[in-house]
């Protein structure tokens, strides 16, 4: 079966990220995590205290800046690492997630990121997530996807994610984080959130995390067979 790149773009909180692992896992491909890229992005800006809105610090920050992904051989799971430090559970912090989208924004960092996304994922064999995989990093993906779910439902997933991780914030709250995320990730100039118009639309509100996985494998097998 000839290996592909497979883009999956779509709203945050409808598991993207988690069932794109799975996918990439099942497929033996390489899991590109470009959310965990701009969140470490975002980390490492608050630990400089520099802000992604003054293009001094912008300069300053990028040249600093190294994202690498490492597997964890006792979890199988692969992990973040921003310059040579493992931050995967810091970056997954309601502190990070608030400042995310805000580095998001950012021309220079979205060329730099984009540019990393692009070298990683010439050799094909590719399954990756965020906002604009289809439409600006992989236009040329041979499959693309758009996942979306309802609000409650996405605020109710994020909920138990923070919850297992420790951190209790209640769910009005996730909410309004992801309505402001959903805003701002919509309608900003550089790279915004959009459906492109060959993508096939997966709404994962009343699918379990199998399912969306199961989905997603049966329509990679109909890729590689055309």
């Amino acid at each position: 079966m000839n290996k592909i790149v497979i883009a999956i773009d779509g709203f945050s909180g409808c598991g993207k990220s988690s069932t794109a692992k799975e996918v990439a896992r099942q497929l033996g491909y390489t899991f590109i995590d470009s959310g965990a890229m701009y969140r470490a992005t975002a980390l490492h800006f608050l630990n400089l205290n520099l802000s992604p809105l003054r293009p001094e610090d912008v300069e300053v920050g990028l040249k600093s800046l190294q994202i690498s992904f490492q597997l964890n051989p006792e979890t199988g799971k692969q992990e973040t690492y921003l310059n040579g430090v493992n931050v995967e559970k810091e970056i997954r912090t309601m502190r990070v997630s608030e400042r995310v989208s805000e580095v998001a924004t950012v021309k220079a960092i979205r060329a730099e990121l984009v540019a990393q996304q692009q070298q990683l994922g010439r050799k094909k064999g590719v399954v990756m997530d965020g906002r604009d995989i289809g439409s600006v990093v992989f236009p040329s993906a041979e499959l693309k996807l758009f996942m979306t779910a309802d609000v409650e439902t996405r605020a109710k997933r994020r909920q138990l994610e923070l919850q297992e991780k420790g951190e209790s914030v209640s769910l009005e709250e996730i909410k309004l984080n992801l309505e402001n995320r959903d805003q701002v990730d919509s309608t900003r100039t550089e790279s915004p959130l959009i459906k492109v118009a060959d993508a096939i639309e997966i709404d994962t509100s009343n699918l379990s995390f199998s399912q969306q996985v199961d989905q997603i494998l049966d329509l990679v097998k109909k890729a590689t067979i055309n």
